[in-house]
């Protein structure tokens, strides 16, 4: 499909409405899928998507839960973590009274599922370039993570750390800036991680400079970049520093080009490719092939939707790793060994630490209020849907439990290898462009200035856009709806959305008028010391999970703001729930 006959397409799916007013005006479920269908009938295509996510990952039915807020690569399915749970029950001689799954509500087990980490006592450069004693569940994960990002082990050595953040820490401390003092970053939103190789990379005297983006596309200002990189001056590679770079941006969807990364190299730059915010299978397209960057640092959690605890990776090319060095202050934790869940009571409680590679902040909010607000989803329908799940896992228990001397199975990552890069593209390139249009069709009755309800930053309906999306909601006199109002709102309607930070953003002469409207004064950039402003936001980012009625819920969940008291009355709804006032 040529790239104008799909914005066409797009535009069309909402048939034969173009704007709503109206939250009660939209189209039902049904009428929607089948508008959306009749645009893209390709989509029925990736329905091996939705037959994994029923079978493997049914927690989201059960739980009637809309997740948009997961980064990373998935390990396990929900149905193994299940399989795990009874078989640490049997283990432990604990009875089971059903067969049939028990309510996600009951499956937060005090012990880890799968594996726990500990923290080890090394540096980066120690570790990179003599390794150590590596366990069998570490070489079996290590082999399968490198298999699934298409890494080489001839080409990389692997390092497990805690999370991201530990990842960006490791690398900035063992990075020589007194000799490459810059590090040049390319975010166009504020990353606690980046924050913190910022922050280490400062302390041994790193110049920090930063790519700039336009308004309002969100787009690189390429002359600037360029000139940060340098001009190819042979006499100065020696003395560049550290580009690093995402590829896209896990906020607002867009993409970069492979390029930047050729530009840095040939430039004297030393790279590292944060490939957190990549989607399932893009570390599979040509260009990383062709383009090795010398660090790249990615993340994994245990199960979506369920457990975002896992661990970050570290990957340094072998040619590169002579340019670590031993940190010059204190020497820097992250550095993390896998130990078999199992396993657990035999490691000292002060090196085994829980598992929090995200803090889990909605998940509390998300029980409480899952009490007091059932949802759609009927009694009926959870049986229905438990004894066609127990049907079918009895076929793959076996297969699934695996004992503490059997080969790991990563049924997350087995899951994306089937369907594979071009599938998974094609699908979330389908759902996100509609519920970009969905979201712009919103807008407020009877305003003065035609106000839209949403504002979308970066951009739009585009062929090539990233699988994620930032927005905020705006009332009838065109005001910026707080994103964390609108945040705890959705929770409560068990939809789960980021929230993020834009910041580096460049108005030009035309649009300089609306920095003064746009801009907010956000936490400050204490590591760079530069404006403290930026555009708070609220980000929707797309998995190979997701579905249509995912989406379709945003949508309707967004249409509400439309009612001029639909705060107001979530308000006093949620006082005459919990008999309390609780600010929202």
């Amino acid at each position: 499909m040529f790239r104008y006959d799909f914005t066409l397409a797009i535009s069309s799916s909402l048939h034969p409405n173009t704007q709503f007013t109206n939250h009660e005006s939209l189209p039902s479920l049904h009428e929607a899928f089948s508008s959306f269908t009749k645009s893209f009938p390709q989509f029925y295509q990736t329905d091996q998507s939705d037959l994994i996510r029923a079978h493997q990952y049914y927690h989201l039915t059960l739980s009637n839960h809309v997740c948009f807020d997961y980064i990373g690569h998935c390990l396990f399915s929900y149905s193994q973590s299940q399989q795990q749970t009874q078989y640490n029950s049997s283990s432990s001689q604990i009875p089971s009274t059903s067969s049939s799954p028990p309510p996600p509500q009951l499956l937060h087990s005090q012990e880890p599922l799968f594996f726990d980490i500990s923290y080890k006592s090394v540096n980066l450069h120690t570790q990179v370039l003599y390794g150590g004693q590596e366990s069998e569940l570490e070489l079996q994960m290590r082999k399968r993570i490198m298999d699934y990002m298409n890494i080489s082990e001839s080409d990389y050595s692997m390092v497990f750390t805690a999370n991201q953040s530990s990842a960006f820490k490791l690398l900035a401390d063992s990075y020589p800036f007194r000799n490459n003092p810059s590090l040049l970053t390319v975010y166009d939103y504020k990353n606690e991680a980046v924050d913190v190789m910022k922050e280490s990379s400062k302390k041994k005297g790193g110049r920090i400079m930063s790519a700039e983006f336009s308004w309002p596309n969100m787009r690189i200002q390429s002359r600037k970049l360029r000139r940060r990189i340098g001009n190819g001056n042979q006499t100065r590679k020696k003395q560049r520093g550290l580009f690093v770079f995402p590829l896209q941006s896990r906020v607002t969807g867009v993409r970069y080009s492979y390029m930047w990364m050729s530009i840095a190299q040939e430039n004297g730059w030393h790279v590292l490719l944060d490939a957190c915010s990549l989607g399932p299978k893009d570390m599979d397209s040509l260009g990383l092939s062709l383009f090795k960057p010398d660090f790249l640092i990615c993340s994994f959690f245990k199960v979506f939707g369920e457990n975002p605890s896992g661990f970050g990776c570290l990957f340094v090319k072998k040619s590169s790793a002579s340019v670590l060095k031993d940190p010059t202050f204190a020497s820097s934790t992250g550095i993390v060994s896998l130990v078999p869940a199992s396993k657990r009571s035999e490691f000292s409680e002060e090196y085994s630490i829980s598992m929090d590679m995200e803090t889990d902040r909605k998940q509390s909010e998300f029980e409480t209020s899952k009490s007091h607000e059932s949802e759609e989803v009927s009694l009926k329908k959870k049986e229905h849907l438990v004894s066609e799940i127990t049907e079918f896992d009895g076929e793959e228990s076996d297969q699934s439990v695996k004992s503490d001397n059997s080969a790991i199975t990563c049924k997350g990552l087995d899951h994306a290898d089937s369907l594979g890069l071009v599938l998974i593209s094609r699908r979330a390139r389908y759902l996100i462009n509609w519920l970009v249009n969905a979201l712009m069709s919103l807008q407020h009755p009877h305003s003065q200035y035609g106000h839209q309800l949403v504002r979308i930053y970066g951009p739009k309906i585009e062929f090539d856009r990233g699988p994620s999306l930032a927005f905020n909601v705006f009332d009838w006199k065109g005001e910026k709806i707080d994103p964390l109002i609108v945040q705890k709102l959705a929770d409560r309607n068990n939809i789960s959305l980021s929230y993020g930070i834009l910041n580096h953003i460049l108005f030009s002469d035309k649009h300089e008028q609306e920095r003064e409207t746009k801009l907010e004064k956000c936490t400050s950039d204490q590591v760079e010391g530069s404006s403290s402003e930026g555009i708070s936001v609220l980000t929707a980012a797309l998995g190979l999970l997701t579905n249509f009625e995912d989406i379709y819920r945003l949508w309707v969940f967004v249409s509400r703001f439309l009612d001029a008291d639909f705060v107001e009355k979530e308000r006093w709804r949620y006082m005459a729930l919990n008999q309390r006032t609780v600010e929202i």
